[in-house]
C-alpha cells in the first residue's frame, strides 16, 4: 500500500490536509483544480517538501513519520519523477539521457532493462537525436524512459501532458497505458484533465483547495455527489465499466454492456469482449415518467430513483438505480416538483450522450434532448 497522511501549511495562507491509502500498483490519480495541492502531495512523497506532521509509507517502508523523527533523504527513496516539461539534458543525445538514468541505479537493482524501456516507449529511432529536434510528445517519452531506468519503486508524474497540444497528448497516451499495463510499477499521476484521469487511473484521490474530498476506485469516486467542488456542476456524472458486446457495421455503432443494461455508441476500436470505460455526465441524462416513444435518443433505460439532492442554484442531483448499476441525472428543482421525483419512483432515463475512453465526448452524442410532455432535461 501507499499511505499518505499529513498536514502542511505554507506562507501566504495555503494549507494542505490529506489522508489516503491506495494500492501499490496501477495508477492513482491526484485530481483537482489548480491550487488544490496535488503537486505538493507528490513533492512530499518524493522528499522535496517536508510536511509539518504526519506519515508517508510506500510498500511498507516509512519515508516520513514526524512522531518518530523519520525523514528518509530524497536519494534513498528511489522514486522517479516526471515533470510537466521534460527537463532533458540538451548536450546529450537521447541515448545519453537514458543512460544517465540507468547510471543512477546499481547494477544489481536493474530489473527494468534498457531495451525493454526503449521498446515500451517506442523511442528506438530517436536514440541518436538531440532533445531540441524532438516533438513535445517525444521528449516526454524520453523523460519517462530516463525515470524508469533509474529503477524506481514508485513513479511520480506531475501533469506530464499539460504542456502538450491535443495531437501530442493523443500520441503519448497509448504509451502511458502500456506503462501502466506492462511495467507493474505503481504510479502517482497528477492531473486536472478529466479525460486523462478516466483513461489511465485505477484509483482516484480528489482534492479541492487543500482538502481531500474523496479517495477510492475511480468509478466509485466519480459517481459521488460530493465531487461537485472538484468537477463543477456540469461535469458531475457516472463512470461505467463496460464490455463491447457487438458491432453494427451498417450503422457504424457498437453496443456496450454494463451492470445496468446496454448502451449504443458510435463504433469503438475494440474487439467484441474488449473492456472500455464510458462516462455519462449527469446533465446528459433526461428523465421521463413513461417510456418515451418517437424520440431521437437511442439509449432508454428503466430506472428507479434512489435519492434527490438539491444543488446550488436551480438544479438537483438525482441518483438512479439502473438494473444492478447506478446512474446520475441533473435536472431543475422545478422538474423535481412537477414530476414528483422521489426515492422509489420508477422512471425512464434517456442518455443523450456517452463519452468512451480515448475518444472526444462530442463524437458520441446520439440524439438530442426531447422537448415533449413527460420528458425533462
Amino acid at each position: 500500500m501507499i499511505e499518505v497522511d499529513f498536514r502542511l501549511a505554507r506562507p501566504g495562507g495555503f494549507s494542505l490536509e490529506c489522508g489516503f491509502a491506495v494500492p501499490a500498483s496501477g495508477v492513482t490519480a491526484l485530481f483537482g483544480r489548480s491550487g488544490a495541492g496535488k503537486t505538493t502531495i507528490i513533492q512530499a512523497v518524493a522528499g522535496v517538501v517536508r510536511p509539518d506532521a504526519g506519515r508517508i509509507v510506500v510498500d511498507g517502508e516509512v519515508f516520513f513519520e514526524s512522531a518518530r523523527g523519520i525523514d528518509v533523504p530524497i536519494e534513498a527513496r528511489r522514486v522517479g519523477y516526471v515533470f510537466q516539461d521534460s527537463r532533458l539534458f540538451p548536450h546529450l543525445k537521447v541515448e545519453g539521457n537514458l543512460r544517465y538514468g540507468e547510471r543512477r541505479s546499481r547494477a544489481a537493482e536493474r530489473r527494468i532493462g534498457f531495451e525493454a524501456v526503449v521498446d515500451l516507449l517506442g523511442i528506438g529511432h530517436l536514440l541518436a537525436r538531440r532533445p531540441h529536434t524532438l516533438s513535445g510528445g517525444e521528449r516526454q517519452r524520453v523523460a519517462i524512459g530516463r525515470a524508469l531506468l533509474a529503477q524506481p519503486r514508485l513513479l511520480l508524474m506531475d501533469e506530464p501532458l499539460a504542456a502538450l497540444d491535443e495531437a501530442r497528448k493523443a500520441e503519448i497516451l497509448p504509451y502511458l497505458e502500456r506503462l501502466r499495463d506492462e511495467m507493474g510499477l505503481p504510479i502517482l499521476y497528477v492531473s486536472h484533465a478529466l479525460d486523462e484521469v478516466l483513461r489511465l487511473a485505477d484509483t482516484l484521490v480528489a482534492l479541492s483547495e487543500g482538502r481531500q474530498v474523496a479517495a477510492g476506485p475511480v468509478a466509485q469516486v466519480m459517481s459521488r455527489p460530493d465531487m461537485l467542488p472538484v468537477l463543477g456542476r456540469f461535469d458531475l456524472g457516472t463512470l461505467l465499466e463496460c464490455e463491447v458486446v457487438r458491432h453494427d457495421a451498417a450503422y457504424g455503432l457498437s453496443t456496450l454492456a454494463f451492470s445496468g443494461g446496454e448502451l449504443w455508441v458510435p463504433q469503438v476500436g475494440r474487439a467484441v469482449g474488449g473492456k472500455v470505460r464510458a462516462r455519462v455526465r449527469a446533465r446528459d441524462v433526461a428523465l421521463a415518467l413513461t417510456k418515451p416513444e418517437g424520440v431521437s435518443v437511442s439509449n432508454l433505460l428503466p430506472a428507479v430513483v434512489e435519492a434527490v439532492r438539491a444543488l446550488d442554484g436551480p438544479y438537483a442531483d438525482i441518483a438512479l438505480r439502473v438494473g444492478e448499476g447506478q446512474l446520475a441525472a441533473m435536472v431543475t428543482r422545478e422538474s423535481v416538483a412537477r414530476l414528483g421525483l422521489r426515492p422509489g419512483l420508477a422512471v425512464w432515463a434517456m442518455v443523450k450522450s456517452v463519452a468512451v475512453e480515448g475518444s472526444r465526448p462530442e463524437a458520441f452524442e446520439l440524439g438530442e434532448s426531447p422537448f415533449r410532455s413527460g420528458a425533462i432535461t
